[in-house]
């Protein structure tokens, strides 16, 4: 899937004061990235809030970023979760045009074993009719899908086509990267590691920050696909430092304190999660000026 190189981005999912969904505020973050370069969009990832979400307000999100991109882009939707059985029939009963492929997030919190992690991807690939992009996120799953799994996935179905790597271990994503088919792709799920990820074989990332910095972040990820390492590395430490000031409350609360200072959404986030403290969105807002120009 050529629709998978380059820079994807995990799109936040805008609430209204009172946490209903900003739809017009959604439709502006989706132009403001479809304007600064990306390459695709992801819809219902982590960062979207997704677990806060009813089926109906899934469904609202989807129809306004269908609507608002319009065909430019490619989308990736998010279909994934615990209960394999649940995942199965979400996976069987999705019929849209609209999508591409579908990332499902590795089962979080039942610490499955590495054989169960495989039969629960098989399950998903026996039904479904779209390319398949796994996701690894220890962190936040409490596994780690290790490169073994990966690559048996990888040599056993056709239809899964690729990985978001998040584990945040270089050594980790070389393994698959050297033992991989030549047409799955490795990408990054970390800011931090993307550009590393990329000149090491991978074939780009799916952002966070990416979205706030839609173009800086799609450049430096071109750049870096393009071999110019000294331009790439350039912007990367530019960006470093909102890298890690985006989440060192948690994610959503820094990206939507960049598109607070952008005008584009409020900060609102749904509990369990709370907005980004005062102190925190004061320096979100120095690191952005520079950047676009802001008079903030």
């Amino acid at each position: 899937m050529k629709q998978l190189i380059g820079t994807g981005v995990a799109l936040v999912t805008p609430f209204n004061d009172d946490f209903s969904i900003d739809t017009e505020a959604l439709t502006r973050i989706v132009n403001f990235c479809i304007d600064g370069g990306v390459d695709y969009l992801v819809v219902l990832g982590t960062t979207a809030e997704s677990v806060t979400l009813n089926k109906a307000e899934k469904l609202l999100v989807m129809d306004t970023i269908v609507k608002a991109n319009a065909g430019r882009l490619p989308l990736v939707l998010g279909i994934g979760g615990n209960s394999t059985y649940r995942v199965v029939h979400e996976v069987k009963a999705f019929q849209s045009d609209d999508f591409d492929a579908i990332l499902s997030v590795s089962p979080y919190y039942n610490k499955p074993t590495q054989e169960g992690i495989y039969q629960h991807f098989k399950a998903i690939a026996e039904v479904s009719n779209k390319p398949i992009v796994l996701y690894n996120v220890p962190s936040r799953t409490g596994s780690n899908m290790l490169p073994s799994t990966v690559l048996r996935l990888a040599a056993d179905f056709e239809n899964i086509v690729g990985l978001k790597e998040a584990c945040g271990d270089m050594q980790q994503i070389n393994e698959i990267i050297a033992g991989k088919p030549d047409d799955f792709h490795v990408i990054s799920g970390d800011d931090a590691t993307a550009l590393e990820t990329v000149l090491a074989g991978g074939s780009g990332v799916i952002s966070v920050i990416g979205q706030g910095l839609p173009s800086e972040f799609s450049q430096m990820i071109r750049l870096g696909l393009e071999g110019d390492t000294e331009e790439a590395f350039k912007l990367q430490n530019a960006m470093e430092t909102g890298m890690d000031l985006i989440f060192e409350e948690g994610n959503p609360a820094g990206i939507k304190s960049i598109f607070e200072t952008l005008g584009l959404s409020k900060a609102v986030v749904r509990l369990p999660l709370v907005e980004a403290t005062d102190s925190l969105k004061q320096r979100i807002k120095s690191f952005v000026k520079p950047f676009l120009k802001l008079e903030v």
